[in-house]
């Protein structure tokens, strides 16, 4: 049996199994603030062309080198909101700021983005052909 290692040590392609062992799917993306060691969740994609789901780190069993073992059934697993990813940073804007600077501000950094985890991606990560960003 291998030890429990960190969520920091967590890569895209690995394993992510049901409370019984059966595998769900494969982790996508890793969520968290590795500078003040928060972990917020993982996105786990069941195929290569499937959206990824967000699971919830308190859902998150334990994390061997290439594996994690959720506390979810499959059931559980498949009733799991959409993964969107987190936007690149956030700006915060004064209450000051004039409408009109608010609105530019908006529209430059494209706040209707698309935040989900593109289909190329998520394929060449289930095939091990992507690594972590």
């Amino acid at each position: 049996m291998a030890d429990p290692v960190s969520w920091f040590l967590i890569e895209p392609g690995w394993r992510v199994e049901d409370a019984s062992g059966r595998e769900v799917g494969r982790v996508v993306e890793v969520s968290g603030d590795s500078n003040a060691d928060i972990f917020d969740g993982i996105a786990v994609a069941s195929s290569a062309l499937a959206k990824p789901r967000y699971v919830p780190a308190e859902r998150v069993g334990e994390i061997v080198e290439g594996r994690i073992k959720l506390k979810l059934d499959r059931a559980a697993v498949e009733q799991l909101g959409a993964y969107d990813e987190p936007p690149v940073s956030e700006t915060v804007e004064s209450e000051k700021s004039s409408l009109g600077g608010r609105l530019e501000t908006d529209v430059l950094r494209g706040s209707a983005r698309d935040t989900s985890v593109p289909l190329l991606r998520r394929i060449l990560l289930w095939f091990g052909l992507a690594g972590k960003r």
